[in-house]
């Protein structure tokens, strides 16, 4: 919710974020303008995005497809995903820490570079072993394992998980500091809906095709877009290094952590909003993890239609990220995140019983716009609310819960696939994850429908401006 986080007036908008280390003097919030740009750090962030997960969409594809190209062991194809999402879940903490320590612009560019090197890496790996792999369209022909090969991209997978959760907490905590408050809804909208264009739409193409070529040539590809992303990054001007009280003693690491554990814990809305979405992506993962032979096997497509059916989800979140600042508008915040939780509740289970390819992918433009609903939301009123010395901090035990979850859900996926295949047969081993998916997902909303009103959520915003 995956993977992998500048106005003033005049014709060339000032950039926030340059006097971050200044103190900031007491003025009041601009009036918002429906127009109004959201200037050049914002452009290069931007641009930035959409390089990077243009390589996130090959990877999408390539790292998967290469998983079941040495190995058909759906445990074995499950723990790719709980490596890439592990991180998650043993790292985030720290994470914050470290983002609220160091500057945030810098932190980016340097964990987009080594990214783009343990890509290259496994680039050359696997240019080297590419003449004995099967071809794209006949990997479900193979028997047995291939270890070597499966523990470098299990080992690299878990590095790239690393440098992803220090560079996407960076991310997040950033933007407030490049954007005015009351443009984050606009801002993180047109960034979810360019992450799900490129990422869904754009890259599972190229890789597809890449992946026809050679099998090595989209990691290429993909080490190239984290190196022009770190170049578009390090053009943003101005330190990014949080503010902190001077008059208060120098903390510890552990002190610094507690502290953030601490506010989030006390917070009565955003604890039970980061226990649902951690809840709710641990289920996503149930189905996700074994999604590549659930396509091939249960669906019957091949590397091409496997990437066509993420167009669904590429447009659904184009929708949801453009119109979720309106659509929250309209019906109220509360009510917006009760739809959403809905959505995805109905989603994975006429996933698992329709399981044809054009119906799911409709149906993951139909999750993807109600996922993006959420983060919209969820994710602009954390950066309005929490203190900005802070941030780095409780939006890492956020996404602890968030995105820890994932490699949980991802391992329970190979789980149930294994089981109900000894109790059943392949097929409905392969759909049972969606089932399973489902039901978490049903509790969710009947939990989340209480806790997360229009007014609490609206409460909690206006006494995060004060």
């Amino acid at each position: 919710m995956t993977n992998s986080r500048s106005t003033t007036s005049g014709a060339e908008p000032a950039d926030v974020g340059v006097a971050l280390d200044a103190p900031a003097e007491p003025t009041e919030e601009p009036a918002e303008r429906p127009n109004e740009p959201l200037g050049a750090s914002y452009r290069k962030l931007f641009a930035g995005t959409i390089v990077s997960n243009l390589g996130d969409g090959m990877g999408s594809v390539a790292y998967p497809w290469l998983a079941t190209a040495v190995t058909r062991n759906p445990i074995l194809v499950a723990m790719v995903v709980v490596a890439q999402r592990l991180p998650w879940l043993l790292f985030t903490l720290p994470a914050g820490v470290i983002t609220d320590r160091v500057d945030r612009r810098k932190l980016m560019v340097s964990m987009d570079v080594v990214r783009g090197v343990l890509t290259l890496a496994v680039a050359f790996v696997v240019l080297g072993a590419q003449d004995t792999l099967p071809g794209p369209d006949d990997v479900s022909s193979i028997t047995g394992t291939r270890f070597g090969l499966f523990f470098v991209v299990l080992a690299a997978t878990l590095l790239l998980g690393m440098a992803e959760v220090l560079r996407d907490n960076a991310n997040q905590t950033i933007l407030p500091n490049i954007v005015q408050p009351h443009q984050l809804e606009k801002a993180n909208g047109r960034i979810w809906s360019i992450e799900g264009v490129t990422n869904t739409f754009a890259g599972p193409p190229l890789g597809s095709l890449l992946l026809l070529v050679a099998f090595s040539l989209p990691f290429f590809v993909d080490a190239g877009t984290f190196l022009i992303a770190a170049a578009m990054v390090f053009l943003i001007p101005g330190s990014f290094r949080a503010k902190r009280d001077e008059s208060k003693p120098q903390q510890s690491f552990k002190q610094e952590l507690g502290e953030g554990v601490r506010w989030l814990m006390s917070h009565p809305l955003l604890r039970p909003m980061a226990i649902i979405l951690g809840l709710m992506n641990g289920a996503m993962m149930i189905g996700a993890a074994t999604f590549v032979l659930f396509a091939q096997e249960v669906l019957g497509v091949g590397p091409l239609l496997f990437t066509v059916i993420g167009f669904g989800g590429a447009v659904g979140g184009l929708i949801g990220g453009y119109s979720a600042p309106a659509i929250s508008k309209r019906f109220g915040s509360g009510t917006t995140l009760a739809i959403a939780l809905a959505g995805l509740a109905v989603t994975p289970f006429l996933i698992g019983v329709l399981a044809w390819w054009p119906v799911v992918l409709v149906l993951f433009g139909f999750e993807a716009l109600f996922g993006i609903l959420w983060n919209v939301i969820t994710v602009s009123l954390r950066q309005t609310i929490i203190p900005e010395d802070l941030l780095g901090r409780v939006n890492s035990v956020y996404r602890f819960f968030a995105w820890g979850m994932m490699p949980i859900g991802a391992a329970l996926g190979g789980v149930v696939v294994f089981v109900v295949e000894r109790l059943a047969d392949r097929d409905l081993a392969l759909r049972a994850t969606w089932f399973a998916a489902g039901i978490v997902q049903v509790c969710l909303f009947l939990f989340g429908r209480s806790k997360l009103t229009t007014e609490k959520l609206e409460a909690a915003r206006a006494a995060g401006k004060h």
